[in-house]
């Protein structure tokens, strides 16, 4: 056998042996959320949004420990304002754990304020990078 394989297979045996450290190694703690998916909507359109919660929720009922985030932009935006149709909606995917992101751009674009918006979601300076960003640290991109 040569030198290189009797360190790969001594390196994959102390792997197996040492709990967390295949974890350690993804750079993800044992027992973290390793499913993570952002979504992307961009459409002022009640029926999609509907589709979208719902979505969520399968996959959270299939996936159990799955962190998702729904990034919000352009016309989208009304559907997390306060007063909203699909407000009571967003919050109670909000109670289950679900993340969403208003675009900052996009609200200064159509003059809307954090005063606007449903409590407790979070803000990105621009929608696009942040659909950017987690995709690079590892998150599965829906457009659904």
């Amino acid at each position: 056998m040569k030198p290189l394989h009797r360190v790969m297979l001594a390196f994959a045996a102390l792997v197996s042996l040492v709990p967390g450290l295949a974890a350690a190694q993804a750079g993800t703690a044992p027992g973290a959320v390793t499913n993570r998916i952002v979504f992307q909507v961009n459409e002022d359109d009640a029926r999609k949004w509907n589709t979208v919660l719902a979505n969520i929720n399968n996959v959270q009922e299939e996936l159990g420990k799955v962190e998702v985030a729904v990034v919000v932009i352009g016309p989208a935006l009304g559907m997390l304002k306060a007063d909203a149709l699909t407000a009571n909606k967003v919050q109670d995917a909000m109670a289950a754990g679900v993340r969403f992101v208003a675009c900052g751009n996009s609200m200064k674009a159509q003059g809307l304020t954090r005063d606007d918006m449903i409590d407790h979601i979070d803000y990105a300076r621009a929608g696009y990078v942040e659909l950017m960003q987690r995709q690079q640290r590892g998150w599965t991109y829906l457009r659904p």
